[in-house]
């Protein structure tokens, strides 16, 4: 294919479809595989028939053993690149519109219990990465971010006084999410903190949450102190931070929020993506059921 024509597909992923950089960097590898499939048979990308998507299926699942995950993306990345090129009037009729995607089961999200995350907010902190480390858990927990969204978080996105905080989600979107008051106290002590440990340096960041020496703070250094956090305060399953996206909304839901405000609350574009956590554990519909039935 024209290397000109790809050009332009990764531009229309970024600037039309607005896909976040590691969607973009995934759809831009798969379809290349895709492409390179193409060349080995000595295909045009534009000229194929739906019989030879079903022999491109069969390669990722059967000779590459991939997961039915991988294939449903790398699947899911070619139905974009063709979709693209019948709006570029490349092609006529869209060779993928009879592909079927594996499907995916289900999986439910793992969370914390209310009384792991009461043993991980009450646990003691008095350095400054302890201090940064525990400010971090309170606020995915109060607000659900995704961990790119907390790391690029600036001084100016968080509000303590009026309890809110401005997230910038996949593809630039933004959202306004409420702090509770608990939150805007940690983060009022964790910014008091943060202001004497830098304060004999000129060129800190303007970011949230800073490394030791006063730079943004990496997604790999948030996944470490939180598997430490972990570690030392007795929690049993390894903590990362969509653990906390997860607890998140599985606890407003639990506590009677309905899907509409927590879809906000995520940053989800479909409900159905939101409907993911309508699940309850068994524990708690038993409780709810005695709390609440007639002859409970």
């Amino acid at each position: 294919m024209n290397e000109a024509l790809f050009q332009d597909f990764k531009s229309h992923l970024s600037f039309e479809r607005q896909l976040s950089p590691n969607t973009l960097a995934a759809y831009v590898s798969d379809v290349a595989h895709y492409l390179e499939y193409c060349a080995a048979a000595e295909k045009a990308p534009a000229a194929i028939e739906p019989a030879f998507l079903d022999q491109y299926t069969y390669q990722l699942r059967v000779i590459e053993k991939l997961s039915a995950a991988s294939v449903f993306r790398k699947l899911e990345a070619v139905k974009c690149f063709y979709k693209f090129l019948l709006l570029e009037g490349q092609i006529k009729e869209d060779p993928t519109r009879f592909l079927k995607s594996p499907k995916l089961p289900q999986r439910m999200p793992e969370q914390l219990s209310r009384q792991e995350m009461e043993r991980l907010l009450s646990y003691p902190a008095e350095k400054f990465d302890e201090v940064r480390t525990l400010t971090i858990v309170e606020l995915l927990y109060a607000a659900g971010l995704r961990v790119s969204e907390l790391i690029n978080l600036q001084l100016e996105n968080v509000d303590v006084n009026e309890g809110w905080v401005l997230a910038f989600g996949k593809g630039g979107k933004q959202r306004f999410v409420p702090l509770h008051p608990a939150c805007c106290q940690r983060l009022k002590y964790y910014l008091s903190v943060r202001e004497a440990h830098f304060a004999s340096k000129s060129d800190v960041g303007s970011e949230l949450f800073l490394n030791r020496a006063g730079k943004k703070i990496s997604r790999q250094s948030v996944w470490k102190d939180l598997a430490a956090l972990g570690r030392k305060a007795g929690i049993s399953q390894p903590l990362h931070p969509h653990l906390f996206r997860h607890t998140f909304a599985s606890h407003l839901l639990q506590g009677g929020a309905d899907l509409r405000s927590l879809q906000e609350m995520l940053g989800h574009a479909n409900l159905t993506t939101t409907q993911i956590y309508t699940h309850l554990d068994v524990s708690d519909l038993k409780e709810k059921h005695k709390k609440f039935h007639p002859h409970g």
